[in-house]
């Protein structure tokens, strides 16, 4: 990846720690009421369970908005190497309000399946021939992302019809 990056895509920090702090504290909650409720062996069981996954899901959270993404003129990567999509295999941009896309973020349809599904809570994820990028980033950082990509494309798009 010795390609300059175009853009780069962080965790903003305020929706960070505010996503973790929640989930901590949905978790801490059902823990609690699990340990301090007299209920059925069977409820105390399963709000135990739930509540450990919260706190399980915050700390992958944790781990991943640590991360941050990299668009360079070959694709998509994110900070720890993974390619999340190439270039010449992103088919087109999803980012309207009603494109199924991660909150402040964007989505890319790719030409054909690629890799494993894969999932940086709060970061990006990846389903099929699906990448859905943003979560609890920055607004500023993955608007103009999707922009350059799509400029890319429409400049694709003008040298294969010419």
């Amino acid at each position: 990846m010795s390609e300059e990056p175009i853009a780069i895509i962080e965790a903003s920090p305020p929706r960070r720690w505010l996503a973790i702090g929640m989930q901590l504290s949905l978790g801490g909650i059902l823990i609690y009421l699990s340990t301090s409720m007299s209920h059925d062996f069977g409820w105390q069981v399963f709000l135990l369970l739930l509540g450990g996954g919260w706190v399980f899901l915050a700390m992958r959270m944790y781990a991943a908005t640590q991360m941050h993404l990299i668009l360079n003129e070959k694709g998509l990567w994110d900070s720890s190497g993974d390619q999340l999509a190439a270039m010449e295999d992103i088919e087109s941009v999803s980012r309207g309000m009603f494109a199924f896309k991660p909150s402040n973020g964007f989505s890319l349809v790719l030409k054909k399946s690629k890799g494993p599904a894969r999932w940086r809570p709060g970061l990006w994820w990846r389903l099929g021939s699906r990448v859905g990028v943003g979560g609890v980033t920055a607004g500023s950082q993955t608007k103009p992302a999707a922009q350059i990509i799509e400029a890319i494309l429409a400049q694709r798009t003008r040298d294969t019809a010419s």
